[in-house]
């Protein structure tokens, strides 16, 4: 399971640090049933002033509530009419910064993933993307909020640590699909891995 204290840090700081860790979803208290994504690429949005590309920019609303709570919660959005998006929220509690999760390799529950997707989208197609990954997952606006560090969560986060995979090279560059802000270089992602979305603006950033 993520520490809580792990995620209580500046979200350029955690963004980073959540590449290979794993979110799952859990049907059942048995385990069974489950997806799991270890995550492959990230992008980092900051609070209130920080940020103009960040939801909380302008100040807490209905919409971005989970966003000003503690570290550790998800924060769930619906965009273009159709699609969920999943964010991890960081840092101290009302500084509203989160982690938005833009793809993953599912690690586990490969077929129910399948299910939901598509029977003609490949293994690494699966969780690519926001979107696929928030279906991949079976997630939608009703796990908004949910905790992803207590112990009883159907939807848990552990750590890169516990992950199935060695440490692999990570890369940063700009964010994508927002228009402002844009040369911030705060999305991160596995070098070469082929669940990652492709666009420029590669810059290494060593090995992990």
């Amino acid at each position: 399971m993520m520490d809580r204290s792990a995620l209580c840090q500046p979200v350029e700081v955690v963004a980073p640090r959540l590449l290979g860790a794993v979110i799952e979803h859990r049907l059942r208290e048995d385990g069974r049933g489950a997806v799991a994504v270890q995550i492959t690429e990230v992008e980092a949005y900051a609070g209130v002033g920080a940020d103009p590309a960040s939801h909380a920019h302008r100040g807490p609303t209905a919409r971005n509530a989970p966003m000003f709570g503690s570290p550790g919660h998800l924060y769930v959005y619906f965009v273009y009419g159709m699609h969920w998006c999943l964010n991890i929220v960081c840092g101290p509690v009302g500084e509203a910064s989160a982690v938005l999760l833009r793809a993953g390799e599912v690690i586990r529950g490969k077929t129910i993933a399948r299910e939901r997707r598509g029977p003609a989208v490949s293994d690494h197609g699966l969780a690519r993307g926001p979107a696929n990954l928030s279906v991949a997952l079976g997630l939608t606006g009703a796990a908004n909020g949910i905790d992803l560090c207590g112990p009883a969560s159907a939807v848990r986060l552990r750590s890169a640590a516990d992950g199935s995979h060695p440490s692999r090279a990570s890369a940063c560059g700009p964010r994508v699909g927002i228009s402002r802000a844009v040369d911030r270089p705060w999305r991160w992602w596995v070098e070469g891995d082929p669940t990652v979305s492709r666009h420029p603006g590669v810059r290494p950033n060593g090995p992990r």
